[in-house]
């Protein structure tokens, strides 16, 4: 007789973005990789909140913020909570974009591939060269 599998929690995330397109787009990549969307903000004071009270995962931050920039937020989201990776959308080549690099878990820049997103949050894909054609 087999014992039932126990099913394990889905990854969660929160979504920072100043655009309600963006925000709406992002959630539903996460949700189609099987994340668990807490809460979304369209700036810093948000994002920084969202983090501590619902300890996500992961956040997925769009470099244009209503408020704030990403230059202060990410810093400031791993030194409350060490363990939310951090993925950050950038815009091209935008003045500031690399010197985001670093403090990120993750930088893609926009446009960017679904499977460069899965990459992204660590979801198991096959590599690329196993897809069919």
């Amino acid at each position: 007789m087999s014992t039932p599998s126990t099913p394990t929690a889905a990854p969660t995330a929160i979504v920072v973005a100043s655009e309600e397109e963006t925000r709406v787009l992002l959630r539903g990549l996460l949700r189609l990789h099987h994340h668990r969307v807490l809460g979304e903000a369209d700036g810093v004071t948000g994002a920084l909140d969202l983090i501590e009270r619902e300890h996500p995962d992961v956040a997925v931050v769009d470099s244009m913020l209503a408020e704030g920039s990403v230059g202060d937020l990410v810093p400031e989201s791993k030194r409350r909570r060490p363990s939310t990776r951090v993925i950050v959308l950038v815009h091209g080549s935008r003045p500031g974009d690399a010197e985001r690099g670093p403090a990120a878990d993750v930088v893609l820049k926009r446009p960017f591939r679904i499977l460069e997103f899965a990459h992204a949050l660590g979801v198991g894909v096959p590599p690329l060269a196993a897809l069919p054609t």
